[in-house]
């Protein structure tokens, strides 16, 4: 055999070999994202069985459409931060953040600590907690779960279903700021969430500026069991 041969089976070696390593670790990130899912429906199903009967609507557990884990946006570096935080346990998600236009669903941990970023996106400590009134700050990495922000637009419907319901936002602002502008955490008078990555989406090293997406609530659903 031939050594240019002999290098080209090597190459197709190593080339399907990569594509299973990558094949794996999408599933297995697409398994423990719905794991931290069900977790979180459970939660809210145990709250609803713990509120007392009154005859209003029982939230239930979080469905629709599985999303897989999409890393088609992600850098190299992101998916090997997100694969090695899948082996430690995570706490009950406080909400699961959705956009439908760009296909995110996420767990919302509470932090923003390097762990639940590269998990999933967190809760800025010192914003309104979600299902409460006020300034929602909820933050995630440009080159993982939040690069889809880039295709956002004003009138775009955000989704942030907690232990309480669903509360939809409609997007109203997408600016870029420097880092200390951080007058966009601020409490509002309107029920408002704000989404916060850094900028350039593609810049190599560490981003100079922040990417902001502010939406204003529209409406609260109770999520009930079909009868």
């Amino acid at each position: 055999m031939s050594r240019l041969r002999r290098f080209e089976y090597i190459a197709w070696g190593l080339g399907f070999a990569l594509i299973a390593i990558y094949g794996a670790v999408r599933v297995h990130g697409t398994v423990m994202k719905q794991h931290e899912l069900e977790r979180f429906a459970e939660a809210r199903q145990a709250a609803a069985e713990s509120r007392p009967a009154n005859g209003g609507a029982i939230p239930v557990a979080a469905s629709g459409d599985e999303l897989a884990v999409d890393f088609g946006l992600w850098s190299e570096g992101r998916v090997r931060a997100y694969r090695e935080s899948l082996e430690r346990q995570t706490e009950s998600p406080l909400a699961v953040l959705r956009i439908p236009r760009i296909r995110l669903e996420v767990p919302v941990l509470d932090g923003t600590d390097d762990f639940e970023l590269n998990r999933a996106v967190g809760h800025i400590e010192g914003t309104a907690r979600p299902g409460e009134s006020g300034n929602v700050g909820i933050a995630g990495h440009r080159d993982g779960f939040f690069r889809g922000l880039k295709d956002i637009a004003r009138g775009d419907r955000i989704e942030l279903e907690t232990l309480e319901g669903t509360e939809i936002y409609i997007v109203d602002e997408v600016v870029i700021v420097d880092p200390d502008a951080v007058e966009v955490l601020d409490p509002t008078e309107a029920p408002s969430i704000t989404l916060v990555t850094c900028y350039p989406f593609y810049f190599v090293g560490s981003a100079p500026q922040r990417y902001i997406v502010r939406g204003i609530r529209s409406s609260s659903v109770a999520k009930v069991e079909d009868r």
